[in-house]
């Protein structure tokens, strides 16, 4: 898989910076990234007595600035790698943040964060180094995964069909880390030239992914009950009480859309509801699925449905009844 980083540096003749991030959810780009500025460093220099890797939940300000600072022993280099630098306690970011200020030029400095705000003193930290001092791993939004995973499989000297690819998301989630492992498994049985199938996925690969509730919600205001019921299959830790608060809001922006669509389309409903366009642009086209009396209904019906569910009646059928008469 090609990924942004410092290897492409190489490319140009680009010196290595004293200091890295690599942030991001994305904890497959973070290692891979991390791999090729391990290997980098190591054509520069001598790393077998000259790395330390450190963790940021238990490693201090005062360790990593000392790793950092200590001379490289019969090298030109010296690399610190410090994992869940996001969890690194204020003071002891600052240590370090001051330590970027004049960082020691033979040592290379990789710190891996899941996250990292922007706004932190560490953060800016890095970015004041230059540029390419931060690297972004952010991960694929969903709609791009399918193409990533096809990508991914080649790395694994197999290909995978579309739909396959697709289904593997389906199946496993957006971590990448997971998908790739099962892509791994899946490979490694595969035998012929021909790509990966959906049905190869189906029999070596369960599902460990959940559904997103906004997701759940979608379907909702699309009043697709079909979908709906699907979508809550896959949801075993979401509880009816959590759910039907959340159609219950739906039901309400549903009706705001109803009173304001006609008066200036997605704009006038971002503004009544307070949100941005982009997260309310199918509002309107969902909003025209129910009529005026039939949210209303579906409104008072949902105290009705809480009372059961609060009662020490099945709370999933309580649920699952109302759902079904709202979107039928």
């Amino acid at each position: 898989m090609s990924y942004n980083s410092p290897m492409a540096n190489a490319k140009q003749n680009k010196p290595l910076l004293p200091a890295y991030l690599l942030v991001g959810e994305d904890a497959l780009k973070r290692e891979a990234v991390l791999k090729r500025l391990t290997t980098r460093c190591s054509q520069l220099g001598d790393l077998s007595f000259n790395s330390d890797d450190l963790d940021g939940a238990t490693a201090t300000g005062e360790a990593i600035v000392a790793s950092c600072n200590t001379v490289p022993f019969a090298s030109d280099i010296r690399m610190v790698v410090v994992k869940n630098a996001g969890k690194l306690r204020s003071a002891d970011a600052a240590l370090v943040a001051d330590y970027l200020k004049s960082p020691n030029p033979t040592t290379v400095l990789a710190m891996d964060a899941e996250k990292l705000a922007k706004n932190t003193k560490l953060y800016k930290a890095f970015a004041a180094l230059g540029a390419d001092a931060v690297i972004d791993c952010a991960p694929p939004k969903r709609k791009d995964l399918p193409a990533k995973v096809r990508a991914m499989a080649m790395n694994h000297g197999a290909t995978i069909t579309p739909g396959a690819a697709a289904l593997i998301v389906d199946l496993v989630g957006e971590d990448t880390v997971k998908i790739d492992s099962e892509l791994k498994k899946i490979a490694l049985a595969h035998r012929g030239t021909e790509p990966i199938s959906e049905n190869e996925v189906l029999s070596l690969t369960a599902r460990t992914s959940e559904v997103k509730p906004w997701e759940f919600d979608g379907a909702f205001m699309a009043r697709d009950l079909k979908r709906a019921m699907l979508l809550r299959s896959r949801m075993p830790s979401a509880s009816p009480h959590s759910l039907l608060p959340r159609c219950v809001n739906c039901l309400r922006d549903l009706m705001a859309t109803q009173a304001v669509a006609g008066r200036g389309g997605a704009a006038a409903v971002a503004a009544a509801l307070k949100k941005q366009e982009w997260q309310v642009k199918s509002y309107p086209q969902y909003a025209r699925r129910f009529t005026p009396e039939e949210l209303r209904r579906a409104l008072a019906r949902s105290t009705e449905a809480e009372r059961k569910m609060k009662s020490g009646a099945d709370a999933e059928g309580a649920f699952i009844e109302w759902l079904t008469e709202t979107l039928g």
